[in-house]
Formats: structure tokens, C-alpha cells, sequence
């Protein structure tokens, strides 16, 4: 694949290129090779509804890098690709591009609808994939998964049954999240909470004997029509008396008793709460404790039931306002009381979340979630940062019951049939077609479906062929690295832990690594409704995919978001058009002339100073990727190829290239080649096109950079005197050339150069760099020196006199200071005058006058500058 390089690159004629290339070298495969120690990550699955956002971006660049290098330190690494079929949401915009047919799921029904559903999925299940390609991932393709594929389904399926053979799955009623846009239950882990306006309604409701009253408070009037109790705390001496009693429920008329229970807080209000086991979570547990009976007044829609009477068919915030009018004129209204309370809604479509008592499938999460905070407690799972240990615990360790079952058609059915003629209920792996109980074959499956954690849960697994034994997995699991951000510790991370100890034993990964948001350039979430979301596709189009990924990486630290913007990744295809230009610069250099990529024994002071830096950041790189510090290790990268390497050591090669002596050139010519592959292969992972492209056309033993080995340290490889005497004449030549600048001096005027020092062997040795870089036609190395009318330089190692007159005419430039120092003078003087004026100070927006201050600031800065030039110029 070698060939020449283009005189500028062009990521768009480059990366499709090289892609197909790795394909077709089969690279991305992954072996079962008892030689090699595995590596193994599973892709987040992304759902088939899903366009590449900075999110995915983000999360697919860290896990190539990842990937990338530990295929070339020589481990067997797997990256398993997939897709989730994301339930709720892919069935929401399925039923959505059905209303605009006039059509509903139940006009089509189940079967016809769930043909639509994987036509979807053919369509749109793709698309995401091949953008994926795009960003460069490295994904083993060929073991690409899908979480209702067969093998996943079969996964769920065992799961399902060796759960409820352990009794750890059950079905029962119990209150759970409703959602009533979607239509279904929702897990406590989909609610999201926030604060909103309400108010507490202040209620009387009499007793039935006629002997007054009792007060109590709610935020929501309408559930009252489903109260069957109302509670006190059983040490509450004011209502020692009343527990017993019977009450009528206002505008109901139906007898409820007080009860005593410790859920009531004496200090809260009134101490006295209403129960409505068919609206509240805690209401519930208290009527299974007192044996209540449950009254449902709301219907799937949120909308009031025929339990509601004369308010059924109302909406519940309609209801709502004609039940406090009631309330108000039939005398049991109090007062009313605003309040800021947190309101749950759903995750996916906002719609407030109403609890609601349901027949539903539940895990028993208690004895699942004991060995998975263990786990994580001995250390079998580590969470980078350990700062996110936390809110694990905090959610395993405060877990309810789980809902899994879901009131959709898209998704994996629930493995239970029930016998419509003696109501038996079989829960199997394959469908039956007897009932074992009465032997008909009247049998009929559940309708619900699992909720889509159930089968991501099981990701780490399944897509390595569980339950089966494969080679797979007994090779490649548990998997090593989960790369994900901070929104799914609790839907994903902790379910993948208990359900992964659970199934196989085993954790499921032994290192959680977190990320944070990508946010806009004012530190604002990309968000739909503010328009400031940034198309990921677009910025590869416009930059090449390297200059992406580059970006992404550079600001990452594990745990913290980062702030994306254009400014950054122009730098960073800035930064891709510098290697690529000292690319050329060594190829044209090598060009007929038989350069091999190895290091030539006789090495100049320079030549080991830069095969030393290179030695010293492949370790310190190294490192940094085995502590995940990836942001680090990248601008690690970047500096010592822009800074040292091109800057610097490409400057001082051209010494010796365009010398006449042919070996000096050869030697520096190999130097060349060897510190630039070895550098595109530690940058390899994070800029995998641009390194591939440029290592082909170099001199390279292999098929290709992905598959080539990663750099190793070495201690041969390590001249730190060298490096030590390197970096006295850089900082000298630093010196020399900021002084300059400071006296406006151009590089086109050459001067003497005269060096006191006491290392006059290591100055002697950079003479032709220090005439070179420093601007100097002629050097002078001594212990001491005394020359009238030179400017001094001081550095650790030397002192450098230039003469002035060789620096600046005089004459000219004493003329040019004065009329630059009258200049700053009156700018002065008119900010000063300004800022004196009162009527300036008070109508002149703050923001002007600010700046007008910081202006004269400056400006005062600038002519004392001026002024010490003079003197100095003069004397």
C-alpha cells in the first residue's frame, strides 16, 4: 500500500480508503489464541433508533483508543459491536409514522406490527453502524449483535426461568411507574425528578359519629377518591383516641377507618396523611400492612376511571380543579398552600409519571444486589474515577424490587403461558403446547414484554454466546474495560454486575471507566431545545475523523464533561496538517536514498536527545494509558511532536542534511524515519488515519501500523547527558532569539555571538546549531568576556553578549523608540483625560469605561518598556 504522500491532506480522500483497507486485512478480527493474554470490550449498544451524537463520538473514540493499543502491545483484543432494540423508543416512533397513516397498533395488530418493527430495524438498525465506521472504530464486525438476535433472545430466555426457578422473579400486583403517554411501566431507575410549582390542599374530613373532624394535607385532591384509610403514628398522643374510628370520605361518602402506622411522621403537618394504596408507592405498603382495600380512579391515559364517578372521562388535572370547587363548597376546604415539590416524569417522553397499582413482573432485588456491592468492595470491579463508587453503592444498597415487564409489543415476550382452561401459568425456555396441569393445549402467552435493561444486562454475556460454553467465552470473558458515561451507572453498569455474578459467577468487567458529558463551547448540555447540539458526521466532513477524535481526547479526564468547540478541532487539524507536513519534509528528504528504519550507530549530541525525549514519553505514554489518563497522554503527544520534533529537531536536521558530508546526512536521515514511525505508532490510537497513511508511505517492516507493535521503553534507548547538554543550548537559543524580538531585531540580521561558560564542551558542540537557530554568523566559546555596549543574555548555563551595534543601528533605532514613545504618550494622556471627565464616568455604559481603564493600563506598561529601551540604547 505504499505510496506517496499528497502535498496537503485531505482526510476525505484518505479515510474511506484506509477503512477498507484494515477490513480487508481482516484486522479488527479478534482469535482465540492461547499465545496471546485477551483484551476484551463491549460496545454501549446503541439504539437502532440511534444517529451518531457527540455522546456516541466521545464514548466510541475512548474505547478505539483503548483497543487500538492494546492490539498493538500484542494482546488478542476484541471490540464487540452491537445494536440495543431500545424498546419504548423504538416502538414510540414506530406508533408515531403510523398516526401519520391514520393507523394504530391495534387497527394492524400484534404480528403486522412487530413486521413493521423489524423493517424498521433493517432500515435504521444500519445507520448507526456505518457512522460508527466513520469515527474509525475498530469493531470486530464480524461478531456484530443485536439485543433480540437469537442468541441474545435465548440468553433471556435462560435467564428469565433460572430466575423464577429461584423464586427471585415474580409476578404480582404492586405499585409501579406509569407512564401514561407510553403506555406502559417504567423501572424507579427511568424516573427522573425535578422541582415544580404545586400546592398542599389542607383538608377536614368528619367523622362518621358526628364528633367533628380531622385534618390533614395532600398535593394531589384528585387521588382522594381512591383513599380507603387515613393513617396516624401509633406514639401520637393527640390521636390516641381515634384510631378505630370510622370517617366519611368527603364527596364519596364512603366509611374509611383511622389507622395507626409508623410510615406517618408525627412532626409533618398535621401527623395525619391520607392513604391511597392505588396512587402511592409508600400508601400501598401500608394498606398490604392494614389489609386495605385498593380503589384505582385512573386509567391507563392518566385519565379518571368509572371508580371516579361523576368524574370519570376527566383528565386528572380537570378533575383536580372540580374536586377542590366541591371540596371548597361543601365546606371541607381549609386552605390552600403553595409549595415546591419534586414531580417524577418519564426519562424518555417527560410525561409525569403516575404510580399505579398493576399486575407485573418483578425481580427480587435484594439478594442479586448483596453480592454485586461485595463485589465492588473487594475490588473485583473498579470504577475509574473511584469517585463513582458512590452512587453505585448508594443505589444498590437503597434498591427496590425491579419491574421488568413492559405493556409493549417491541421486545422480548415474557417466557409465561397460561392455560385458558384451568388458569396454570408455565414459565419455559421453548413455548409449551400442554398445559402439565390439565393437559389442554389451550394455551395462551403472557402479552407483555421485558423491559430493554433486562437484555442489556445481560451484554457482556450474551453476545459471547452464554449459555452456551463457547471458545468465546471462556476466552474472552469476563471482559476487561466498560467504557460508559455517568447517566447509566444505575440503568446499566449496576444491572450488568448483579446479573452477570448471578448468571456465570463471574464480574462482568474488571475496570468501569467513566466519562463525562460533551458540552458546548459555554459549558451548556447539548440539548435539542437549545439548538446547540453539534453534529459529529458534520465535523468529520468539514475536519477529517483524526481531528475529531483528537479533540475528544485531548480534553478528556475521566469523570469530568468537557467543553467542545470549532476553535478546538481546527487546532487539532492543525495539528494533523504539521505531522503531515514533516511527514513530506522526511520523505523527500530519504528520497533516493536506501533508508531503513533503524538507528544508525553513530549518533550526534542532538540525535540523542530526541531518541531520548521519544524513550522517555513512550514510558511515561504507557503509563498514562494503563491509568486511563488518556487527555494527558494525548497532549503529551502532541507537544513533543509539534514542539520538540518539528520545532526543533526537524530545524537543527537540516544542518546536517544539506551538508556535504554523506554520512552525517544518512545518519540523520535514519534518526528521522525512526523517531517519526515510532511516534505515529504511540499516536496510532488516537489518529489511526493520518498514521496509517503516512507509515505506509515510510520505510516499514509489516502490513499496517494497527497490526505493527507498540512502542516499548528502553533503557539503551536513554542518553540523559545528552539531553541535559541539548537543552542548555536550547535555552540559550530561546534566550538569544526572545531578547531579539523584544528589540523588534528581524532573523535576516546575523550577528556575533559570544558564550561565557563553564560547560564550554557542550557549547562547542552546538556551534553550528547556535549559528543556525540563534542568528549568529559567527560564536565565540570562553570562560569569560568583557565587551563594551553589548546586550546581555543569562541563562543557567552561560551568559550570551551580542554587540549592540551589531543588533540595531543606534541611531534609527533611538529615532523610531521616540516617536513610538510621543505616540503611546498622547493615546495616554486622551485616556486619562476621559477618565477625568465625570460626565464620561456616569453616562458611558460600565463595560466602556472598563475598558478604557484597561486600555490606559497598557498603555502606561507599554511607555515604561519604551522608556528603559531608550536609556538602555543610550548608554
Amino acid at each position: 500500500m505504499s505510496r506517496e504522500l499528497a502535498k496537503t491532506y485531505n482526510p476525505q480522500e484518505v479515510e474511506d480508503r484506509i477503512y477498507d483497507f484494515w477490513l480487508s486485512g481482516g484486522y479488527f478480527h479478534a482469535q482465540v489464541d492461547p499465545e496471546k493474554k485477551p483484551y476484551t470490550i463491549v460496545i454501549p449498544p446503541p439504539n437502532i433508533t440511534g444517529q451518531l451524537h457527540m455522546g456516541h463520538a466521545l464514548d466510541e473514540t475512548l474505547q478505539d483508543i483503548l483497543i487500538r493499543w492494546r492490539r498493538m502491545q500484542g494482546y488478542s483484543a476484541l471490540w464487540v459491536p452491537g445494536t440495543d432494540h431500545a424498546s419504548i423508543a423504538t416502538e414510540a416512533k414506530i406508533v408515531e409514522a403510523m398516526r401519520k397513516e391514520g393507523l394504530t397498533k391495534e387497527d394492524i395488530g400484534r404480528e403486522a406490527f412487530l413486521k413493521r418493527a423489524w423493517d424498521w430495524k433493517e432500515k435504521y438498525g444500519g445507520r448507526i453502524v456505518e457512522q460508527l465506521k466513520k469515527l474509525g472504530s475498530s469493531c470486530d464486525w464480524g461478531r456484530e449483535r443485536f439485543t433480540l438476535d437469537e442468541g441474545c433472545s435465548k440468553a433471556v430466555r435462560e435467564v428469565f426461568v433460572r430466575l423464577y426457578d429461584k423464586g427471585l422473579i415474580y409476578r404480582g400486583e404492586r405499585i409501579i411507574n406509569w407512564c401514561p403517554h407510553c403506555r406502559t411501566s417504567i423501572s424507579d431507575a427511568e424516573v427522573e425528578f425535578s422541582e415544580h410549582d404545586g400546592f398542599f390542599w389542607h383538608l377536614r374530613y368528619p367523622f362518621k359519629d358526628g364528633s367533628g373532624y380531622i385534618q390533614l394535607a395532600t398535593t394531589r385532591p384528585e387521588t382522594m377518591l381512591g383513599d380507603t384509610a387515613v393513617a396516624v403514628h401509633p406514639e401520637d398522643e393527640r390521636y390516641a383516641d381515634l384510631v378505630g374510628k370510622t370517617l366519611i370520605l368527603p364527596i364519596v361518602g364512603r366509611e374509611i377507618p383511622v389507622i395507626a402506622d409508623t410510615y406517618v411522621e408525627r412532626d409533618f403537618g398535621t401527623g395525619v396523611v391520607k392513604i391511597t394504596p392505588a396512587h402511592d408507592p409508600n400508601d400501598f405498603e401500608v394498606g398490604l400492612r392494614h389489609n386495605l382495600p385498593v380503589v384505582n380512579v385512573m386509567d391507563e391515559s392518566g385519565n379518571m376511571n368509572e371508580n371516579a364517578g361523576k368524574y370519570a372521562g376527566m383528565s386528572s388535572l380537570e378533575a383536580r380543579e372540580k374536586i377542590v370547587e366541591e371540596l371548597k363548597e361543601k365546606g371541607f376546604l381549609v386552605a390552600v398552600e403553595p409549595i415546591k415539590h419534586n414531580v417524577g416524569s418519564c426519562y424518555r417522553c417527560g410525561t409525569v409519571v403516575e404510580p399505579r397499582v398493576s399486575k407485573q413482573w418483578f425481580v427480587k432485588m435484594k439478594p442479586l444486589a448483596e453480592p454485586a456491592i461485595q463485589q465492588v468492595k473487594d475490588g473485583k470491579t473498579k470504577f475509574v474515577p473511584e469517585r463513582f463508587e458512590k452512587i453505585y453503592y448508594h443505589w444498590m444498597e437503597n434498591i427496590k424490587d425491579w419491574c421488568i415487564s413492559r405493556q409493549l409489543w417491541w421486545g422480548h415476550r415474557i417466557p409465561a403461558w397460561y392455560c385458558q382452561d384451568c388458569g396454570e401459568m408455565v414459565v419455559a425456555r421453548e413455548e409449551p403446547h400442554v398445559c402439565p396441569k390439565c393437559g389442554s393445549k389451550n394455551l395462551k402467552q403472557d402479552e407483555d414484554t421485558l423491559d430493554t435493561w433486562f437484555s442489556s444486562a445481560l451484554w457482556p454475556f450474551s453476545t459471547l454466546g452464554w449459555p452456551d460454553q463457547t471458545e468465546d467465552l471462556k476466552y474472552f470473558y469476563p471482559t476487561d474495560t466498560l467504557v460508559t458515561g455517568y447517566d447509566i451507572i444505575f440503568f446499566w453498569v449496576a444491572r450488568m454486575i448483579f446479573s452477570a455474578i448471578e448468571q456465570t459467577g463471574e464480574v462482568p468487567f474488571n475496570t468501569v471507566l467513566i466519562h463525562g458529558l460533551v458540552r458546548d463551547a459555554q459549558g451548556r448540555k447539548m440539548s435539542k431545545s437549545l439548538g446547540n447540539g453539534v453534529d459529529p458526521l458534520e465535523i468529520i466532513d468539514k475536519y477529517g475523523a483524526d481531528a475529531l477524535r483528537f479533540t475528544l481526547a485531548t480534553g478528556n479526564s475521566p469523570g469530568n464533561d468537557m467543553r467542545f468547540s470549532d476553535e478546538k478541532v481546527q487546532s487539532s487539524r492543525n495539528f494533523a496538517n504539521k505531522i503531515w507536513n514533516a511527514s513530506r519534509f522526511i520523505l523527500m528528504n530519504i528520497d533516493g536514498h536506501d533508508v531503513k528504519n533503524k538507528l544508525p550507530d553513530d549518533l550526534a549530541t542532538e540525535d540523542q536527545w530526541i531518541i531520548d525525549s521519544f524513550s522517555r514519553i513512550t514510558k511515561e505514554i504507557t503509563d498514562n494509558l494503563e491509568h486511563f489518563e488518556l487527555g494527558i497522554a494525548v497532549q503529551k503527544l502532541y507537544d513533543f511532536l509539534w514542539d520538540e520534533f518539528c520545532d526543533w529537531y526537524i530545524e537543527i536536521a537540516k544542518i546536517r542534511l544539506y551538508s556535504e558530508d554523506e554520512k552525517a546526512a544518512q545518519n540523520v536521515r535514519q534518526v528521522l524515519v525512526w523517531v517519526m514511525s515510532g511516534t505515529l505508532k504511540l499516536l496510532h490510537p488516537f489518529m489511526p488515519y493520518i498514521t496509517e497513511e503516512i507509515w505506509q508511505s515510510l520505510p516499514h517492516d509489516g502490513e499496517a501500523i494497527m497490526v505493527s507493535s507498540w512502542p516499548e521503553f528502553e533503557e539503551a534507548y536513554c542518553f540523559p547527558q545528552a539531553a541535559d547538554n541539548m537543552h542548555s543550548i536550547m535555552d540559550a537559543i530561546r534566550a538569544v532569539r526572545n531578547r531579539r524580538a523584544e528589540m523588534n531585531v528581524p532573523p535576516s540580521r546575523r550577528t556575533r555571538l559570544f558564550i561565557a561558560t563553564g560547560s564550554k564542551k557542550v557549547f562547542e558542540d552546538g556551534v553550528e546549531i547556535m549559528k543556525k537557530l540563534a542568528y549568529a554568523n559567527e560564536v565565540e566559546i570562553g570562560e569569560e568576556f568583557e565587551i563594551d555596549g553589548a546586550v546581555t543574555i543569562v541563562t543557567a548555563d552561560a551568559k550570551l553578549y551580542i554587540p549592540m551595534s551589531e543588533l540595531v543601528d543606534k541611531k534609527a533605532e533611538l529615532e523610531r523608540l521616540k516617536k513610538e514613545l510621543e505616540s503611546a504618550q498622547k493615546q495616554y494622556a486622551n485616556a486619562q483625560a476621559k477618565l477625568a471627565n465625570e460626565k464620561f464616568i456616569s453616562k458611558a455604559p460600565a463595560n466602556v469605561v472598563e475598558g478604557v481603564k484597561q486600555n490606559a493600563e497598557k498603555l502606561s506598561e507599554h511607555i515604561a518598556l519604551i522608556q528603559s529601551s531608550i536609556e538602555a540604547l543610550k548608554e
